[in-house]
């Protein structure tokens, strides 16, 4: 039903989860925990699935808090739960409550969760390509700082993402981010297709983290794509030409 990585696993006092596709109550191509408020499936379903991952997590259902992402690289500091109803828009959570959980979804897209064990401040951010160039995982970071957390010691983890060798893209998406960095050219290799690349999505991801200056990056190194009793993948739908996708839910808090 979940995954763990091993460096938030030893911090005191904090609870995550990389939830997988499986436990819950959806059926079909949503089958079967599926955490997305915004897919197609049956409300009723994915609010008993994340209700499960909350159960799961330690924390009260209506204390498990999540966004209507938009590939951002907003952050929202959150005091106290909302209504489902009308989540927020932004792209990454942060905060100091303890046992409220904050999450993010994912389907192929990167879920980071953050934590500072000394200053009780955890972090989740939803780092698409999108929202990693744009700024996503730094402005988490300065958020989690406004906290309290020193960057030193922040430990973060990088959960199940669509890897390099499902992640073919065209020259206008690699030139993008040749343009915002040269450098940016070591997370490219040469796909079969004329013109295309490879895209290595959890390197880039884990080198904007690195040069962020953060205590530690775990990588939990599981590709959506190609685990798929496991995962839920935006691109295999389409691949598939599938009308829909679930999306799974990566949630961090604090417990004591």
């Amino acid at each position: 039903m979940m995954l763990t990585s091993s460096s938030l696993s030893r911090l005191s006092g904090i609870a995550h989860a990389f939830f997988t596709r499986e436990g819950g109550v959806s059926e079909g191509v949503y089958a079967s925990l599926n955490g997305g408020l915004g897919s197609g499936d049956e409300r009723g379903r994915v609010l008993e699935n994340r209700k499960r991952m909350a159960a799961a997590l330690g924390v009260a259902s209506e204390s498990f808090a999540t966004l209507f992402q938009v590939h951002s690289p907003d952050v929202m500091v959150i005091e106290k739960p909302w209504d489902e109803g009308v989540r927020p828009i932004a792209d990454a959570l942060v905060t100091r409550r303890p046992r409220l959980a904050i999450a993010v979804s994912s389907a192929d897209c990167g879920p980071l969760l953050f934590a500072d064990e000394e200053a009780r401040v955890v972090g989740a951010a939803h780092a698409g390509w999108k929202g990693a160039l744009t700024g996503v995982i730094e402005a988490t970071i300065a958020a989690m700082e406004g906290e309290g957390a020193e960057r030193r010691r922040i430990h973060a983890a990088l959960g199940p993402m669509i890897s390099r060798a499902a992640y073919e893209v065209g020259p206008e998406f690699k030139m993008r981010f040749l343009e915002a960095n040269a450098e940016n050219a070591r997370f490219f290799t040469p796909s079969p297709q004329e013109g295309h690349a490879m895209f290595d999505l959890p390197a880039y991801i884990a080198a904007r983290l690195e040069e962020a200056g953060i205590g530690s990056v775990d990588d939990l190194d599981r590709c959506t794509y190609g685990e798929e009793a496991l995962f839920f993948s935006y691109r295999r739908m389409t691949h598939r030409g599938e009308t829909d996708y679930g999306r799974h839910l990566s949630a961090i808090a604090i417990m004591e």
